[in-house]
């Protein structure tokens, strides 16, 4: 029917045939000698890791049509993002194209597309779903500086919404190759990093830049490999083999997590644990003075294969990771004896300030297997500033609205045992019989306070017993039960089952607000 409105056959053909050019170009990236250089080094390309993260079909790409200058022509996008979906969760995705001028920051653009704020950055902040960012950049370049034609004076440039985000919504980075000044320091402004041991690198200025300005000469993985930032700096969170792994670490630890600061975290199926109960009882030896492996207490408390550990290389004397336990997320600490007796030190409290505050940010209850004599003694740990990090994992815990569930193991000693649960009514302490704490412990507090009278007894010995086994009465865990100086004594066998019943309470309650507390990068 002629009705005067019907378009014409092929007048959207040249404009689609355009279209569809434009596509091509940015979908070719650098080049398929640029590609082929980054598989030869065991990386994948830009869009081969979306390929690989995300699940199947569901990449929206926005901005696939901008364009970077290149000497006298142009290139695709340094900076490919969009929307798409992991494990059914909506996430805003930000990767570097390493193919293309190092995977710089665009600054040719009329504005940024991510990797130092921008759009997606905006975009995961104004939808309320995680950021996920994929990092391999060499930052910035003197070509990409001379493409803006002027310099910026970065102390009046904005940093919205990179912190604004760490508030709302999670944010995870897998750095899988070199990363260099603004691609690094974003890499850490995020929750989780995870990076990659053959490739993985990250540095404020690299080996050229360092041996220019100090004289120094060091290859990029010495300078800032995984195990600089696994074990040194603990600024990366995990280290995996190979691309494919840290993209299942990501699926993990979002596992996890609600999609914003609003929702508690979903409960999965409840699952069996690994080992059963009575396993406990010949894990932990109810003798202070021996070690044993808190990860394997923890295999028979927790959902089979639900132990997500972040940190594992870093302030060892503490282990800290997420968990469910019937189906129930809960944010894991535990003493591990096997390092420094299971001290506090610096780093351990520095990693416990940070993974508090994640799961106070993202509603997660915290439960703390406690073994802890006190925070590192000694001329080495005053010099570190151990009083200064212990007392800000003090002050962590006690600002956390989220219940602790603090299980008494066996020790807790000194000023760390305030770090190891807080005075919310909501939290509650749980003995096992060999639990044991106070100011110091009775052994040493006697030898402290006692020794000239033990010395001028004229049996020293008998004397030592007698004061002894005098404290010890006054400072049993029994003693401390009989008064309700703690809540709940259990079997060692029933802590799964104890756990899982406050969990689920927890789960009920309402979403506590946040009150305008900081999270730390």
């Amino acid at each position: 029917m002629e009705d005067g409105l019907t378009v014409p056959e092929g007048e959207w053909a040249p404009l689609l045939e355009e279209l569809g050019r434009r596509r091509r170009f940015a979908l070719a990236g650098g080049g398929p000698e640029r590609i082929r250089r980054e598989h030869d080094r065991g990386r994948l390309s830009a869009r081969e890791r979306v390929e690989s993260l995300v699940d199947p079909g569901t990449f929206m790409e926005f901005g696939r049509l901008a364009t970077t200058p290149d000497g006298d022509g142009v290139s695709p996008s340094t900076y490919v993002c969009g929307l798409a979906e992991i494990n059914g969760q909506p996430v805003a995705l930000g990767v570097e194209d390493y193919t293309i001028q190092l995977g710089c920051i665009g600054v040719n653009l009329h504005r940024f597309k991510g990797g130092w704020g921008g759009f997606i950055e905006e975009f995961a902040l104004g939808y309320k779903i995680p950021l996920v960012l994929l990092i391999q950049s060499g930052g910035g370049t003197i070509q990409m500086q001379d493409t803006k034609g002027y310099l910026h004076l970065p102390s009046g440039e904005p940093t919205f919404p990179m912190f604004d985000l760490l508030e709302q919504v999670p944010v995870v980075s897998a750095v899988l190759g070199p990363a260099g000044g603004g691609s690094a320091a974003r890499a850490v402004a995020s929750h989780f990093s995870v990076m990659t041991r053959p490739n993985g690198c990250m540095f404020a200025g690299g080996p050229a830049l360092v041996k220019r300005a100090t004289g120094v000469a060091v290859d990029k993985f010495g300078l800032g490999g995984a195990e600089v930032h696994a074990e040194g700096s603990g600024l990366i969170s995990q280290v995996v083999d190979d691309e494919e792994a840290a993209f299942d670490a990501i699926r993990s630890f979002l596992w996890y997590l609600p999609s914003n600061v609003t929702e508690r975290p979903p409960r999965a199926v409840p699952a069996d644990p690994d080992l059963p109960a009575d396993t406990l009882l010949t894990t932990v030896p109810p003798d202070s003075r021996r070690p044993y492996d808190p990860r394997r207490l923890l295999a028979a408390v927790v959902d089979g294969d639900s132990f997500f550990e972040l940190g594992a290389g870093f302030g060892r004397s503490l282990i800290t990771g997420f968990a469910r336990i019937d189906g129930f997320v809960a944010g894991v600490l535990a003493s591990d004896p096997r390092f420094l007796g299971g001290a506090m030190d610096t780093d351990s409290s520095g990693k416990q300030v940070k993974f508090t505050e994640l799961c106070d940010e993202f509603n997660v209850p915290i439960a703390y297997f406690v073994d802890v004599p006190g925070f590192m003694i000694g001329p080495d740990a005053e010099r570190s500033g151990v009083l200064g990090y212990g007392t800000r994992a003090v002050q962590a815990i006690h600002h956390v609205s989220v219940p602790v569930y603090t299980v008494q193991v066996r020790r807790s000693y000194g000023m760390a045992a305030y770090a190891t649960g807080n005075a919310n009514p909501n939290s509650i302490r749980i003995a096992w019989p060999s639990g044991e704490w106070g100011d110091m412990p009775v052994t040493s507090g006697i030898e402290a306070e006692f020794r000239t009278r033990i010395e001028a007894a004229e049996d020293p010995e008998a004397e030592r017993r007698r004061i002894l086994s005098r404290y010890r009465e006054n400072t049993s865990m029994w003693r401390a039960a009989e008064k309700f100086a703690v809540e709940h004594v259990i079997d060692p066998r029933e802590t799964r089952d104890t756990l899982a019943r406050l969990l689920a309470l927890a789960a009920r309650a309402p979403v506590p607000a946040k009150t305008g507390k900081k999270y730390r990068v």
